[in-house]
């Protein structure tokens, strides 16, 4: 099934645009271990979400045993609910290759974040697995993306020339965008340049993006495409030993805000 097809299912089954961000940070957490922290949230959670975005930086920094939490974390993730791998990568040629077998055939990612600095031949192994997802960073929801993003480039930011390249190398038609909660006027923009994309919007709760006008300015013409996600708020809003409860409640009245302001959007 393509990556596409298998978002909205999920998202219409569960009546959702919500992604949880498994983003286990030990300083953070209640006083369980982590691949038992993500089996919590996900049973709370997974009725109520269109995807899980795992962060691999917060694995990695795990080491070995780390790595082995986020196969196992995978694949304890139900079957129908995509699992989107922010790797961020980018890089040329066979390293490209090697980094797009790793996410999609060895740890199983139905999509996968990268960065498009390198130009098309770093992202094209990627693109190549057809049924996969590819979320090209468009317009980053972090303080210093205006340092590069906003740079003029062919006299239109350099954000936007992302966003039609993105456009013309759709070719499978299994390219998203990132585009930051934190910057609505530029996710305006971007939906209305790329109007059939699936949008991955970062930067809601503890970055301070809102949650109204990114939805308004994400969703497709149809209210959909825009997947809301949200780590912290939801993972953390307990450190006593309801944690899990809280994270579902917390899922739960974002799920459902996510839904009144489509309604509104449309």
């Amino acid at each position: 099934m393509k990556f596409i097809d298998k978002l909205l299912n999920a998202s219409r089954k569960n009546k959702s645009w919500l992604c949880v961000g498994l983003d286990p940070d030990p300083e953070l957490m209640p006083e369980v271990d982590v691949l038992q922290f993500n089996k919590a949230i996900i049973e709370v959670t997974h009725d109520l979400v269109c995807a899980y975005k795992p962060n691999l930086a917060f694995y990695e920094a795990l080491g070995t045993e780390g790595l082995a939490i986020l196969e196992k974390t995978v694949k304890y993730i139900p079957g129908d609910i995509p699992v989107i791998g922010d790797a961020k990568r980018g890089d040329i040629g066979n390293t490209a290759k090697a980094y797009a077998r790793a996410l999609f055939s060895i740890l199983g990612f139905d999509a996968a974040t990268v960065n498009p600095y390198l130009g098309f031949d770093s992202l094209e192994p990627f693109i190549n697995y057809q049924d996969k997802g590819v979320f090209i960073l468009c317009r980053t929801s972090n303080k210093g993306a205006a340092d590069f993003q906003d740079l003029r480039a062919a006299g239109a930011p350099l954000y936007e020339a992302v966003a039609r390249k993105a456009k013309e190398w759709n070719i499978y038609g299994n390219i998203g965008l990132v585009v930051g909660a934190t910057y609505p006027e530029e996710l305006k923009k971007v939906r209305s340049m790329c109007p059939e994309m699936p949008l991955l919007i970062p930067g809601i709760g503890a970055q301070g993006g809102d949650l109204a006008s990114a939805v308004s300015y994400g969703v497709d013409a149809r209210g959909d495409k825009a997947i809301i996600n949200v780590s912290r708020q939801i993972l953390y809003a307990s450190k006593e030993k309801d944690f899990a409860q809280a994270a579902r409640t917390m899922a739960e009245k974002i799920r459902n805000q996510i839904n009144d302001y489509r309604h509104k959007a449309r």
